[in-house]
């Protein structure tokens, strides 16, 4: 489970100016069990937000909790609970998937025979047998995001926080990452995704937390946004929501 409390964070203004706030206050629950989005237009602060879960950034105020370890206190425990797809999919090019898969799990500290079948068995659920020997120079953007995912996974963490997934995905690709989303769940873990495509988020997500200008503007499941919002889709509704926090800011 992976808890966020009143989460802060500004980057410094041009020219001496007052400080950006890309997060202001935000906070959620992600339960195991569970996909919790994000859910918000460009610039909302989501993968500020996700920085600050997985300890890249740390906040100014409020904290993380990864499965009760506080994240500023232990980021060892708390990262080796997490497996991370950032926002930048750089993968090794002069390595095959299989290297870059064995290269992660060695930085875990795993034992050789555990990483060749966490990698068989994720090349598997992701459908990449066919690449798995394949230097990854060339790949297409699904392979790589494949390969990211796998080597960030390879360690079988309880929690899993991915930024836009299918960013940049084919239709046939990003319906099978979708199933693998739904198989992490079904394993028990707690998945969180950031993303702006709304069909996506409804169709995955067990909660959904909005975020607009840095700020968490509401959060539940899709009928409850949508019955909040008096709308029938939660297109609209998100629509609403965020409009209302675009009006503070106009």
């Amino acid at each position: 489970m992976i808890v966020a409390e009143h989460l802060r964070k500004t980057f410094p203004g041009k020219e001496k100016g007052a400080p950006v706030v890309a997060v202001d206050d935000v906070g959620f629950i992600a339960r195991d069990g569970e996909i919790t989005g994000l859910l918000g237009p460009n610039g909302a602060g989501k993968t500020t937000t996700l920085r600050m879960l997985y300890t890249l950034m740390r906040p100014e105020s409020g904290r993380v909790l990864i499965d009760g370890a506080d994240v500023a206190m232990d980021p060892e425990i708390a990262r080796r609970a997490l497996g991370v797809l950032p926002d930048a999919r750089g993968v090794y090019k002069r390595l095959t998937a299989r290297e870059n898969i064995r290269y992660f799990g060695e930085l875990h500290g795993m034992p050789a025979a555990l990483i060749e079948q966490r990698t068989r068995e994720l090349a598997t659920a992701l459908q990449m047998d066919d690449v798995l020997d394949r230097m990854t120079e060339g790949f297409s953007q699904g392979q790589r995001t494949k390969t990211a995912i796998a080597r960030a996974l390879v360690h079988d963490p309880r929690n899993v926080i991915l930024d836009e997934p299918t960013n940049g995905l084919d239709v046939m690709t990003t319906r099978g990452l979708r199933d693998f989303l739904r198989h992490l769940r079904g394993e028990g873990r707690c998945v969180i995704f950031s993303s702006h495509i709304m069909q996506e988020v409804a169709t995955l997500c067990d909660r959904i937390v909005v975020i607009a200008h840095g700020r968490v503007v509401a959060q539940g499941t899709a009928d409850e946004l949508r019955e909040r919002t008096g709308e029938s889709n939660l297109e609209d509704a998100f629509v609403q929501l965020i409009g209302s926090e675009e009006g503070l800011h106009a």
